[in-house]
């Protein structure tokens, strides 16, 4: 029997709760009792979009770092477009899985993984598909935030970091550390072990705090 990880993605806190996870965790299950493939651990994305590089994925970080150190060489997911949504994300997390020597099965559309010209083909046109129709949700709801602030005159959104109090001090202290000369991955290391968390309560990456720094900067 074979070992493999699953690996779940939701991109709202709002569908945490919701049917996403239980529909991925079912076909992946399904799937896998019927081809002798035994799950040891479940990975789940919660509220991350399709369209986030690997360094905003504090879940799938984690999966790697497992994959590269216990055996497993096999990842589940249900579709592609929970891998990402994204083409060249999508085709990048495959081409880095291959590399290293691990398999990708996606349980809804399995022969899409395989890596002759034909299928490839087909996951980029599907994988298109997927990143034009996120696409077209993100045009719409800035539509409905462009619309209920020309009638309300306000349109709350998500609020950068830094915004609430709690996040000061965590501003204060990226700041305080980069004057010191520390680099950007060196500073997310420092936070983590001062036992700083992110929004989420996952670790400090340093594309994170280079991000939030430069919006800082740029105000």
């Amino acid at each position: 029997m074979r070992k493999a990880f699953a690996y779940l993605r939701v991109s709202g806190k709002g569908q945490v709760k919701g049917d996403g996870f239980p529909r991925q965790l079912k076909a992946i299950r399904e799937y896998a009792k019927g081809h002798d493939i035994r799950i040891v651990k479940i990975y789940r994305e919660e509220g991350v979009s399709g369209t986030k590089d690997l360094e905003n994925r504090p879940a799938f970080l984690e999966m790697m770092q497992a994959l590269h150190s216990n055996g497993v060489k096999l990842v589940m997911i249900e579709k592609l477009d929970r891998l990402a949504r994204d083409l060249m994300i999508q085709e990048t997390i495959i081409g880095d899985l291959r590399k290293y020597g691990f398999e990708l099965v996606s349980v809804t559309e399995p022969d899409l993984c395989r890596d002759d010209p034909t299928r490839k083909l087909m996951r980029q046109i599907f994988g298109a598909i997927s990143e034009y129709e996120k696409t077209m949700i993100v045009i719409k709801l800035r539509g409905a935030r462009q619309r209920k602030k020309a009638r309300t005159g306000r349109c709350e959104g998500r609020k950068p970091y830094g915004h609430y109090p709690g996040e000061k001090s965590v501003v204060e202290r990226m700041r305080a550390l980069r004057k010191e000369g520390l680099g950007f991955d060196r500073l997310a290391a420092k936070l983590h072990e001062e036992g700083f968390r992110t929004r989420k309560g996952t670790a400090w990456h340093g594309f994170g705090v280079n991000r939030i720094l430069s919006r800082l900067a740029t105000k």
